[in-house]
């Protein structure tokens, strides 16, 4: 006698599991959103606090080299030698932009 054999069908996708990735879809991109507007809202804080550690790592850079040559911090003479700090800076500064454009 032949056996009744019941054929494995494959299983249809109902509404429910096709709406998963959807809901993953959305969540996703909700958090991505999330973060970028986090990041957009908090980079001006950033750049102040960046501006802010910059001066304040020139100026002590400042006290050091001025020091060294025993010019206080509020003389002429200490203002004079920040001024010419600032210029080497610049120079510095504007060799090494020239390098990476290639021109040096």
């Amino acid at each position: 006698m032949p056996e009744a054999r019941s054929k494995a069908r494959p299983s249809q996708p109902t509404a429910h599991d096709l709406q998963r990735p959807g809901i993953a879809a959305a969540l996703l991109l909700a958090v991505v959103t999330a973060l970028g507007l986090n990041t957009v809202v908090s980079a001006p804080a950033l750049r102040e606090a960046a501006e802010a550690e910059l001066a304040r790592i020139i100026a002590d850079e400042d006290r050091d080299v001025c020091g060294q040559f025993g010019l206080r911090p509020g003389t002429t003479s200490f203002a004079a030698c920040s001024r010419e700090l600032a210029n080497v800076r610049q120079k510095q500064s504007d060799r090494d932009q020239a390098a990476a454009a290639g021109i040096l």
